[in-house]
């Protein structure tokens, strides 16, 4: 990652934040006919340790790998909307499933609202994922 930032100049930060602004700006600007986006925290279960080890051959790999497993959070990390991650399903083994709520910009009290109502219809500020050794 260090070889490939150095590829880059100053010009080219620049040139990719003003993209990822522009792409902000079009996202909120499509969030105006929707109250709230809900998607998955994860595309899958909670990994094995070890999952995101590097090969030596392969030093992005574990880069890649995260990214087709967390692909809905990074849009309000991106855009700067506001989000938020509650528990409201548990698996088969006692791990939490989180739904990924995302709002409009400058609009965290809707999301507050809104967590305080799921969390009095689905408690879970008493629920523990099991301990691994």
């Amino acid at each position: 990652m260090r070889e490939l930032a150095l590829s880059r100049t100053p010009a080219d930060y620049l040139l990719a934040a003003a993209y990822l602004q522009s792409v902000g700006r079009q996202i909120g600007r499509h969030f105006a006919g929707f109250d709230l986006l809900l998607t998955p925290v994860l595309a899958e279960p909670p990994l094995p340790l070890g999952t995101f080890d590097a090969p030596e051959d392969q030093p992005l790999l574990p880069l890649m790998r995260a990214g087709a497993w967390v692909p809905f959070t990074p849009l309000a990390n991106i855009t700067g909307q506001p989000a938020m991650s509650v528990p409201l399903h548990w698996n088969e083994e006692g791990l939490p499933v989180g739904s990924h709520f995302v709002g409009h910009f400058g609009d965290e009290a809707t999301l507050f609202r809104l967590a305080a109502q799921l969390e009095q219809a689905r408690p879970w500020s008493d629920r523990h994922p099991p301990a691994s050794a």
